[in-house]
């Protein structure tokens, strides 16, 4: 009898040392007692071993040592520790690494209060130019410029049907598209600098940090405006057309795709002037600010929606500038690099 257990402890052995290799690393082993090495005997191979996987990496939870302190067993009890960049309470289910050595440094307010924000940094704020020229109209004079006019005019039309005169829906369907102009913009000017080996003139970054400022204008509005289903369904059905669409207009003329641009930033003036007016005559209620908008564009801790909509109006007439002037830039025959790229607003 004797013999029988200790050839099945073996046999055991040499499987388990076998198999080891086609587990996880995560895997602890137990020896049996009596009855379950009786009831596992005739089982998987494993014998007088009872193989357990565990569902996650994290190490099984070992008892202290005799004689450790009471701060080290609520050490070893909570898990933390500064090679895996534990952590307590609410954040204890973050996954933490150190091994790569990114770490977020401890960011305050002015006031000292901790920054609550990842999507953008303090010195990214800023304050908008509310003395910028609103009125500002590129009359079209070329057949392209009169192409691209009557083209976003056209766009107009089914944006007034849908939406009418709700305004907060209306702008945050207009930064959905656009927020990609920019972007598509700003990479294939990446793209072209790579090819050729040639600077961009800080077009690049003047172009992304336009499609970052209308991605900010979307965050907010979608603070103020909760989209409903279809909506959502319309943005990725705009969005789809609109990128591809752009990004080929942009391969073919990119004075005509800036134009485009700088004309539909027009459009957007106007819209969040309307947007204002209603907020004047009490038709849309003026509530407070939401956290993201003070704290991107510096606006006072009593800020109300009047205030984020100037803002934004702001944003858009220095982007109706920036576009339009990339446009005549191409139209005198140069590139965007021979001219100084717009830096320093955002």
């Amino acid at each position: 009898m004797n013999r029988i257990a200790v050839r099945s402890l073996v046999g055991g052995l040499r499987g388990a040392r076998n198999y080891n290799r086609y587990i996880s690393t995560a895997v602890a082993a137990r020896p049996l007692d009596s009855a379950e090495f009786l009831n596992h005997r005739s089982g998987d191979g494993f014998s007088g071993f009872y193989w357990m996987r565990m569902m996650s990496s994290a190490p099984q939870p070992v008892a202290p040592p005799v004689g450790a302190t009471s701060a080290e067993k609520e050490q070893k009890e909570s898990g933390g520790s500064v090679a895996d960049g534990g952590k307590k309470g609410s954040d204890s289910n973050v996954v933490v690494s150190n091994y790569w050595g990114i770490q977020r440094p401890k960011i305050t307010r002015e006031d000292g209060t901790e920054w609550p924000w990842n999507c953008f940094m303090p010195w990214e704020t800023y304050r908008a130019d509310l003395s910028i020229d609103l009125g500002k109209h590129h009359v079209p004079k070329t057949f392209l410029d009169r192409f691209a006019f009557r083209t976003v005019k056209l766009l107009r039309i089914p944006t007034d049907i849908f939406f009418q005169r709700r305004y907060g829906c209306r702008a945050m369907m207009l930064e959905t598209v656009a927020a990609v102009p920019g972007m598509v913009g700003g990479m294939l000017l990446h793209l072209r600098s790579l090819r050729k080996f040639q600077h961009s003139g800080g077009w690049i970054k003047a172009l992304l940090e336009e499609a970052e400022n209308e991605r900010m204008h979307l965050m907010t509005m979608v603070e103020l405006v909760k989209p409903v289903w279809y909506e959502r369904l319309l943005v990725l059905a705009v969005q789809g057309v609109f990128f591809n669409a752009f990004f080929v207009l942009y391969m073919i003329s990119p004075k005509l795709a800036h134009r485009i641009v700088g004309y539909l930033e027009e459009e957007a003036i106007h819209s969040y002037t309307e947007y204002l007016k209603d907020i004047d005559s009490g038709k849309i209620e003026n509530v407070q600010a939401p956290a993201i908008a003070i704290d991107y564009w510096r606006l006072p801790k009593d800020a109300k929606l009047k205030d984020v909509i100037t803002v934004i109006r702001a944003d858009e007439a220095h982007h109706r500038d920036v576009n339009h002037f990339a446009s005549d830039i191409h139209y005198e025959g140069k590139e965007l690099r021979e001219a100084p790229a717009p830096l320093g607003y955002h």
